[in-house]
Protein backbone atom coordinates (compact mmCIF):
# COMPACT_ATOMS: atom_id res chain seq x y z
CA UNK A 1 0.00 0.00 0.00
CA UNK A 2 1.45 3.63 -0.99
CA UNK A 3 1.19 5.96 1.48
CA UNK A 4 0.48 9.98 0.45
CA UNK A 5 0.71 12.55 3.04
CA UNK A 6 -1.89 15.30 2.54
CA UNK A 7 -2.17 18.61 4.32
CA UNK A 8 -5.30 20.89 4.55
CA UNK A 9 -7.12 23.25 6.84
CA UNK A 10 -9.40 22.53 9.36
CA UNK A 11 -12.13 24.09 7.98
CA UNK A 12 -15.65 22.79 5.93
CA UNK A 13 -14.16 23.02 2.76
CA UNK A 14 -12.45 19.24 3.21
CA UNK A 15 -14.96 17.36 4.43
CA UNK A 16 -15.03 15.63 0.65
CA UNK A 17 -11.53 14.70 1.95
CA UNK A 18 -12.28 13.25 5.27
CA UNK A 19 -15.41 11.56 3.85
CA UNK A 20 -13.71 9.63 1.45
CA UNK A 21 -11.11 8.43 4.06
CA UNK A 22 -13.81 7.28 6.59
CA UNK A 23 -15.60 5.22 3.55
CA UNK A 24 -12.22 3.56 2.75
CA UNK A 25 -12.46 4.91 -0.58
CA UNK A 26 -8.43 5.09 -0.64
CA UNK A 27 -7.66 2.41 0.91
CA UNK A 28 -9.64 0.30 -1.36
CA UNK A 29 -7.57 1.47 -4.35
CA UNK A 30 -4.07 1.02 -2.18
CA UNK A 31 -3.37 4.21 -0.95
CA UNK A 32 -2.94 4.79 2.83
CA UNK A 33 -3.74 8.79 2.76
CA UNK A 34 -2.43 10.35 5.56
CA UNK A 35 -4.54 13.90 6.39
CA UNK A 36 -2.42 16.47 8.56
CA UNK A 37 -4.36 19.52 9.61
CA UNK A 38 -2.90 22.86 9.03
CA UNK A 39 -4.32 26.04 11.32
CA UNK A 40 -1.71 28.12 10.38
CA UNK A 41 -3.18 27.65 6.65
CA UNK A 42 -1.12 28.05 3.18
CA UNK A 43 2.31 29.69 4.57
CA UNK A 44 2.85 26.96 6.55
CA UNK A 45 1.83 24.16 3.98
CA UNK A 46 4.16 25.47 1.16
CA UNK A 47 6.68 24.82 3.66
CA UNK A 48 6.10 21.92 4.43
CA UNK A 49 5.99 21.22 0.74
CA UNK A 50 9.38 22.04 0.03
CA UNK A 51 10.67 19.87 2.77
CA UNK A 52 8.81 16.76 1.68
CA UNK A 53 6.87 16.97 5.17
CA UNK A 54 3.57 16.43 3.23
CA UNK A 55 3.20 15.00 -0.03
CA UNK A 56 0.29 16.70 -1.42
CA UNK A 57 -1.43 19.98 0.14
CA UNK A 58 -5.63 21.75 -0.49
CA UNK A 59 -3.98 25.06 -0.59
CA UNK A 60 -5.47 28.54 -1.57
CA UNK A 61 -4.61 28.97 -4.88
CA UNK A 62 -2.99 32.56 -5.20
CA UNK A 63 -0.71 31.52 -1.97
CA UNK A 64 0.98 28.81 -3.63
CA UNK A 65 1.40 30.55 -7.00
CA UNK A 66 2.96 32.98 -5.31
CA UNK A 67 5.56 30.00 -3.46
CA UNK A 68 5.83 28.74 -6.67
CA UNK A 69 7.11 31.69 -8.48
CA UNK A 70 9.61 31.69 -5.21
CA UNK A 71 11.45 28.29 -6.20
CA UNK A 72 8.49 25.95 -4.56
CA UNK A 73 9.08 22.69 -6.54
CA UNK A 74 5.34 22.37 -6.76
CA UNK A 75 2.77 21.87 -9.17
CA UNK A 76 -0.73 22.67 -9.05
CA UNK A 77 -2.71 18.86 -10.17
CA UNK A 78 -6.35 20.99 -10.51
CA UNK A 79 -8.45 23.59 -8.76
CA UNK A 80 -10.43 22.13 -5.99
CA UNK A 81 -12.71 25.24 -5.10
CA UNK A 82 -13.42 27.35 -8.02
CA UNK A 83 -15.14 30.21 -6.51
CA UNK A 84 -13.80 32.85 -4.45
CA UNK A 85 -13.08 32.54 -1.01
CA UNK A 86 -14.81 35.53 1.32
CA UNK A 87 -12.35 36.76 3.65
CA UNK A 88 -13.64 38.40 6.52
CA UNK A 89 -12.12 41.51 8.07
CA UNK A 90 -12.34 41.62 11.74
CA UNK A 91 -11.09 43.95 14.41
CA UNK A 92 -11.28 43.28 18.28
CA UNK A 93 -14.86 43.32 19.46
CA UNK A 94 -13.62 46.35 21.55
CA UNK A 95 -11.61 48.29 18.92
CA UNK A 96 -12.65 51.62 17.96
CA UNK A 97 -12.32 50.68 14.25
CA UNK A 98 -15.72 50.99 12.21
CA UNK A 99 -15.09 50.76 8.94
CA UNK A 100 -12.19 49.18 6.77
CA UNK A 101 -10.77 52.59 5.47
CA UNK A 102 -9.89 53.63 8.94
CA UNK A 103 -7.29 50.38 8.90
CA UNK A 104 -5.00 52.17 6.59
CA UNK A 105 -1.50 52.35 8.29
CA UNK A 106 -2.52 50.00 11.32
CA UNK A 107 -1.47 46.39 11.89
CA UNK A 108 -2.42 43.48 10.43
CA UNK A 109 -2.34 39.63 11.79
CA UNK A 110 -1.38 37.39 9.64
CA UNK A 111 -1.02 33.43 10.15
CA UNK A 112 2.55 34.03 8.71
CA UNK A 113 4.53 35.32 5.86
CA UNK A 114 3.53 33.92 2.41
CA UNK A 115 -0.05 32.88 3.82
CA UNK A 116 -3.53 33.45 2.03
CA UNK A 117 -3.89 36.47 5.20
CA UNK A 118 -0.78 38.28 3.74
CA UNK A 119 -1.14 37.92 0.50
CA UNK A 120 -4.91 39.13 0.69
CA UNK A 121 -3.99 42.66 3.07
CA UNK A 122 -1.69 43.47 -0.21
CA UNK A 123 -4.89 42.66 -2.52
CA UNK A 124 -7.15 44.58 0.15
CA UNK A 125 -4.74 47.61 0.57
CA UNK A 126 -4.02 47.96 -3.29
CA UNK A 127 -7.80 47.85 -4.20
CA UNK A 128 -7.94 50.52 -1.52
CA UNK A 129 -5.76 52.93 -2.82
CA UNK A 130 -2.82 52.08 0.76
CA UNK A 131 0.46 52.80 0.28
CA UNK A 132 1.31 49.04 0.04
CA UNK A 133 5.02 49.83 1.59
CA UNK A 134 3.50 50.81 4.48
CA UNK A 135 1.53 47.54 5.49
CA UNK A 136 2.72 46.46 8.90
CA UNK A 137 2.10 42.89 9.66
CA UNK A 138 2.33 40.96 13.38
CA UNK A 139 2.79 37.03 12.87
CA UNK A 140 0.22 35.23 14.93
CA UNK A 141 0.16 31.18 13.39
CA UNK A 142 -3.82 30.62 13.84
CA UNK A 143 -6.89 31.87 15.12
CA UNK A 144 -6.30 31.27 18.06
CA UNK A 145 -3.16 33.51 18.01
CA UNK A 146 -5.34 36.51 15.76
CA UNK A 147 -7.96 36.19 18.97
CA UNK A 148 -5.18 36.98 20.96
CA UNK A 149 -3.47 39.34 19.62
CA UNK A 150 -6.39 41.46 18.63
CA UNK A 151 -7.74 41.47 22.01
CA UNK A 152 -4.95 42.61 23.44
CA UNK A 153 -3.63 45.33 20.86
CA UNK A 154 -0.70 43.58 19.07
CA UNK A 155 -2.56 43.51 16.33
CA UNK A 156 -5.77 46.09 14.79
CA UNK A 157 -6.83 43.82 12.06
CA UNK A 158 -7.44 40.06 10.86
CA UNK A 159 -8.32 38.32 7.73
CA UNK A 160 -9.69 34.76 7.60
CA UNK A 161 -12.15 32.92 6.03
CA UNK A 162 -16.21 34.56 6.83
CA UNK A 163 -17.67 31.10 8.02
CA UNK A 164 -14.49 29.55 9.73
CA UNK A 165 -14.52 33.37 11.94
CA UNK A 166 -18.57 33.90 12.04
CA UNK A 167 -18.69 31.86 15.56
CA UNK A 168 -16.07 34.08 16.39
CA UNK A 169 -18.10 36.60 15.74
CA UNK A 170 -20.83 35.34 17.34
CA UNK A 171 -19.48 35.18 20.78
CA UNK A 172 -18.39 38.85 20.49
CA UNK A 173 -14.81 38.09 20.78
CA UNK A 174 -14.23 39.79 17.09
CA UNK A 175 -16.54 42.21 15.17
CA UNK A 176 -16.49 41.78 11.17
CA UNK A 177 -16.05 45.35 9.52
CA UNK A 178 -16.95 43.53 5.81
CA UNK A 179 -15.48 40.70 4.00
CA UNK A 180 -13.37 40.81 0.96
CA UNK A 181 -13.59 37.99 -1.87
CA UNK A 182 -10.37 36.55 -3.44
CA UNK A 183 -10.29 37.73 -7.22
CA UNK A 184 -9.45 34.02 -8.20
CA UNK A 185 -10.56 30.55 -6.98
CA UNK A 186 -10.74 29.09 -3.39
CA UNK A 187 -8.42 26.35 -3.45
CA UNK A 188 -5.88 23.95 -5.56
CA UNK A 189 -4.68 20.70 -5.16
CA UNK A 190 -0.55 21.03 -5.26
CA UNK A 191 2.18 18.50 -4.83
CA UNK A 192 5.48 18.21 -5.08
CA UNK A 193 7.52 17.83 -8.03
CA UNK A 194 8.87 14.34 -7.25
CA UNK A 195 5.93 12.98 -5.87
CA UNK A 196 4.09 13.62 -9.05
CA UNK A 197 7.14 11.79 -10.71
CA UNK A 198 7.34 9.48 -8.66
CA UNK A 199 3.44 8.52 -8.54
CA UNK A 200 1.87 10.28 -11.04
CA UNK A 201 -0.99 6.73 -10.72
CA UNK A 202 -1.55 7.30 -7.30
CA UNK A 203 -1.78 11.27 -7.53
CA UNK A 204 -4.39 10.39 -10.77
CA UNK A 205 -6.62 7.54 -8.30
CA UNK A 206 -6.71 10.08 -5.36
CA UNK A 207 -8.34 12.84 -7.53
CA UNK A 208 -10.65 11.06 -9.33
CA UNK A 209 -11.79 9.52 -5.83
CA UNK A 210 -11.96 13.29 -4.12
CA UNK A 211 -13.43 14.26 -7.74
CA UNK A 212 -16.16 11.65 -7.33
CA UNK A 213 -17.47 13.22 -3.70
CA UNK A 214 -17.37 16.66 -4.93
CA UNK A 215 -19.14 16.21 -7.66
CA UNK A 216 -21.88 15.26 -5.88
CA UNK A 217 -21.42 16.45 -2.36
CA UNK A 218 -24.13 19.11 -1.84
CA UNK A 219 -26.72 15.89 -2.45
CA UNK A 220 -25.53 14.04 -0.29
CA UNK A 221 -28.66 13.75 2.25
CA UNK A 222 -28.41 16.15 5.52
CA UNK A 223 -25.27 17.40 4.26
CA UNK A 224 -25.84 20.50 6.09
CA UNK A 225 -26.21 19.13 9.24
CA UNK A 226 -23.43 16.92 8.83
CA UNK A 227 -21.71 20.35 8.18
CA UNK A 228 -22.88 22.28 10.92
CA UNK A 229 -22.27 19.50 13.70
CA UNK A 230 -18.35 18.51 12.73
CA UNK A 231 -17.49 22.23 12.19
CA UNK A 232 -19.75 23.59 15.17
CA UNK A 233 -21.25 26.49 12.61
CA UNK A 234 -25.27 27.22 12.71
CA UNK A 235 -27.53 25.76 10.19
CA UNK A 236 -28.52 28.57 8.23
CA UNK A 237 -24.22 29.51 8.19
CA UNK A 238 -23.70 26.78 6.57
CA UNK A 239 -26.37 26.59 4.58
CA UNK A 240 -25.68 29.87 3.16
CA UNK A 241 -21.79 28.93 2.80
CA UNK A 242 -22.89 25.81 0.53
CA UNK A 243 -24.88 28.19 -1.80
CA UNK A 244 -21.71 30.02 -2.39
CA UNK A 245 -19.48 27.80 -2.68
CA UNK A 246 -18.38 25.66 -6.26
CA UNK A 247 -15.91 22.52 -6.29
CA UNK A 248 -14.40 21.65 -9.33
CA UNK A 249 -12.88 18.61 -11.04
CA UNK A 250 -10.82 20.48 -13.41
CA UNK A 251 -7.01 21.77 -13.92
CA UNK A 252 -5.89 25.79 -13.22
CA UNK A 253 -6.80 27.39 -16.68
CA UNK A 254 -3.73 29.65 -18.10
CA UNK A 255 -5.86 32.34 -18.31
CA UNK A 256 -6.92 31.99 -14.08
CA UNK A 257 -3.07 31.48 -13.80
CA UNK A 258 -1.94 34.64 -15.60
CA UNK A 259 -4.54 36.87 -14.40
CA UNK A 260 -3.03 36.03 -10.22
CA UNK A 261 0.55 36.60 -11.59
CA UNK A 262 -0.29 39.88 -12.91
CA UNK A 263 -2.21 40.47 -9.44
CA UNK A 264 1.31 39.62 -7.32
CA UNK A 265 3.55 41.71 -9.77
CA UNK A 266 1.84 44.30 -9.18
CA UNK A 267 1.98 44.27 -5.25
CA UNK A 268 5.73 43.37 -5.76
CA UNK A 269 4.66 40.28 -4.58
CA UNK A 270 6.85 38.03 -7.37
CA UNK A 271 9.88 39.13 -9.29
CA UNK A 272 9.00 38.24 -12.71
CA UNK A 273 5.77 36.02 -14.40
CA UNK A 274 7.12 32.30 -15.33
CA UNK A 275 4.84 30.54 -18.21
CA UNK A 276 1.51 28.70 -17.08
CA UNK A 277 3.19 25.89 -17.26
CA UNK A 278 5.61 26.34 -14.77
CA UNK A 279 2.92 26.38 -12.34
CA UNK A 280 0.70 23.01 -13.05
CA UNK A 281 1.57 19.47 -14.01
CA UNK A 282 -0.97 17.17 -15.53
CA UNK A 283 -1.30 13.19 -14.41
CA UNK A 284 -4.37 12.91 -16.67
Amino acid sequence: MTTIRVGGVPEHFNLPWHLAIEDGMFEAQGINLEWTEFPEGTGAMNKALRNREIDMAVILTGGVIKDIAHGNPSKILQVFVSSPLQWGVHVGAKSNFQSIDELENTTCAISRYGSGSHVMAYVQARQRGWDTTKLKFEVVNTLEGAIKALTDGTADYFMWEHFTTKPVVDAGIFRRLGDFPTPWSCFAVASHDEIIAQYPNELKEILDIVNIVTEDFKKIPSIDRTLAHRYEQKLEDIQKWLGMTTWSQQQISNDEIERVQSRLLDLDMIDNKLEPREYKASIK
